[in-house]
């Protein structure tokens, strides 16, 4: 195999991924998923709603499989790890563990952090794409958005310059702040608004690992292609349950 870019990109996260989850040499995911997210494991790695290939050609099949199998794999496998320290924390969900983080044991802050942020951000991002998706919203988050922003035009924009503009690695998001208005933001690595007691309607992943594949160092575009499989119908409920 030629050693490019996008080869080395993928050798290097399969050896990340397959280090951070334990896995032996010959082993698939499914074998280690299935070793570590028995019954006492608090935490198990969601599956993908849709084929690795269905979100194509927006988002491709290699960059899905190596996103989900590798990344929320990993994220899944640590989580697992730093609760498993603490007995009293194994009835928590993941939500509770971010938006309470800084109650948690010190020793464990930073990874639960980065991999609980990491494991509740993809869960909601697998649910907010679809194939046969995209186009303009509709229903109550179409009535807001042109509320807030003036034009669905106008909230795309923004929402695109957070993405575009967040530096190194993080997310984009659409949220209800606390007066109730609608609101373009963005975080680093794998904070959640959840950290800050807000309840995320919709964001996007612009890690380098989530259209690098695909897209090389054009994050611009991957975020305008992403519109075509935003699954508005999973937005809608995400909005009314951070408005109850």
């Amino acid at each position: 195999m030629t050693i490019n870019r996008r080869n080395f990109l993928y050798l290097l996260g399969a050896g990340a991924g397959a280090t951070a989850l334990g896995m032996f040499p010959g082993q698939t995911i499914a074998q280690t998923m299935a070793q570590t997210s028995g019954s006492d494991e608090p935490f198990t790695l969601p599956p993908l709603p849709y084929a690795y290939n269905a979100l194509e050609p927006y988002i491709d099949q290699e960059t899905m499989r190596f996103h989900h199998d590798k990344h929320h794999a990993a994220y899944t496998k640590n989580l697992n790890g730093a609760v498993n320290k603490y007995p009293q924390l194994k009835g928590k969900s993941a939500e509770d563990l971010i938006k309470n983080i800084n109650s948690l044991p010190q020793d464990i802050q930073t990874t639960v952090r980065n991999n609980g942020g990491g494991y509740v951000n993809h869960d909601m991002f697998w649910k907010i794409m679809s194939p046969n998706a995209g186009g303009k919203p509709k229903g109550e988050i179409a009535k807001a958005i042109n509320q807030d922003f003036g034009s669905f035009e106008a909230f795309q924009a923004a929402f695109n310059k957070a993405g575009e503009s967040r530096f190194g690695s993080g997310w984009a998001w659409l949220i209800l702040d606390k007066n109730g208005k609608l609101k373009v933001s963005s975080t680093a690595n794998q904070d959640s608004p959840l950290m800050e007691g807000i309840y995320p309607i919709m964001g996007n992943d612009v890690w380098e690992h989530a259209y690098y594949l695909k897209y090389k160092n054009n994050r611009g575009q991957y975020l305008q292609q992403w519109w075509n499989v935003v699954n508005w119908d999973e937005v809608n409920k995400r909005f009314q349950q951070a408005k109850s």
